[in-house]
């Protein structure tokens, strides 16, 4: 064992003693350790039957930081063969499961369902992950990946969030499952059935702003157990098949076939006129709204720094996208939005001769024309 220590115990220790090989490189403060090989504890006696490796630990904080990329990988490469970033098994895995998400697209696009970013996500994946072309992060396991917390995960992109499996995809909540979308909400299954139901509570289906559409090839069935099953329309009612129909407007009732009626009942009986009034759901709009930063140029400027203020007191904060969009806000009264731009830009300096023989170093910011935030 040969051993390098410091007056405040901090510590390069090499053991060769068959069975304990490790290298063990140490201080106190926070307890910071790297050890490599057998992970031991004082007493020599290995921590756990899975002590062996390396650990890099710390009662302080941590950071792992690459500039131009990470690559986290359980993938073996036996005897340390092989290339740094020998990615091929990770490669493998994302590629296939693009190509089962090009696949479903085409064949959601023949039910005229929206597609997904496959091919946006085949890009970057050719042009910035492999072999880390750009700075990306890259994690690979061949037997699993898992996170846990008891708080909270927040799972962030400013782009797309693509989740693809080769089975199933399971999503459970111990409370409520909350999906918003500033855009639309499409849903697709392909080979089987889908399924939307409560337990406890109503269920409202709404197209606040538009048509709805319920289609069927083949039986549509509505039924009600232990209630009442009513149609309404503000405008009009039309049921019809094989060329009868039975029309409900402005009051009247119109029936017409272009064969026979056959009425079937115990008694007929013709009373004064009645009405039924039935109230209908209102819906108030919603307010939206978003800037775009161009320079004098035309040309977006992204990746911008800014605030936007409601006049209610509320603020949202972040980063202008590709297309110089800030994000939009909604609200639900009328309601102004001012933009602040956080230029951060660091100030250039310049060493300027001045008259008088010194020589002094002053400090400008460089702001060129077509480096200025418009509306």
């Amino acid at each position: 064992r040969n051993v390098i220590r410091t007056w405040a115990n901090n510590k390069l220790r090499m053991e060769d003693k068959q069975g304990q090989e490790h290298i063990k490189l140490a201080t106190e403060y926070g307890k910071t350790q790297l050890n490599l090989g057998h992970i031991v504890d004082s007493e020599r006696q290995k921590r756990g039957d899975n002590g062996e490796g390396f650990e890099l630990r710390t009662d302080s904080w941590g950071a792992v930081r690459a500039g131009k990329g990470l690559f986290i990988s359980a993938d073996a490469q036996n005897q340390a063969s092989g290339q740094v970033l020998d990615m091929d098994a990770a490669i493998a895995q994302l590629e296939q499961a693009i190509s089962l998400a090009k696949s479903l697209n085409k064949a959601a696009h023949t039910a005229k369902n929206e597609a997904t970013e496959a091919e946006a996500q085949a890009g970057r994946l050719n042009d910035s992950l492999k072999q880390l072309q750009r700075a990306g992060i890259i994690q690979s396991a061949p037997d699993g990946i898992a996170s846990a917390t008891p708080q909270s995960q927040l799972h962030t992109a400013g782009q797309h969030i693509h989740h693809i499996s080769g089975g199933d995809t399971d999503i459970s909540a111990g409370s409520n499952f909350t999906a918003h979308a500033v855009g639309s909400v499409n849903l697709f299954a392909q080979s089987s059935g889908a399924k939307l139901q409560a337990n406890q509570g109503k269920v409202e289906i709404q197209a606040q702003n538009d048509e709805m559409q319920i289609n069927a090839l083949k039986d549509a069935t509505i039924t009600s157990s232990a209630g009442k099953v009513t149609v309404a329309a503000k405008d009009e009612i039309l049921l019809t098949s094989g060329g009868g129909y039975i029309k409900i407007k402005d009051g009247n009732i119109e029936l017409g076939c272009p064969k026979m009626v056959w009425v079937k009942c115990a008694g007929f009986q013709v009373m004064g006129s009645s009405s039924a009034q039935i109230k209908f759901p209102t819906f108030k709009p919603n307010y939206s709204a978003f800037y775009i930063l161009e320079n004098q140029n035309g040309k977006p400027i992204a990746n911008e720094p800014y605030t936007l203020k409601l006049s209610d007191g509320i603020e949202y904060s972040g980063r202008t996208n590709n297309k110089g969009e800030t994000n939009i806000v909604f609200t639900s009264e009328p309601q102004t939005v001012e933009l602040t731009i956080h230029n951060q830009k660091k100030m250039q300096t310049e060493t300027l001769y001045l008259c008088g023989g010194e020589r002094e170093e002053l400090y400008l910011e460089m702001v060129h024309d077509d480096e200025m935030p418009k509306e």
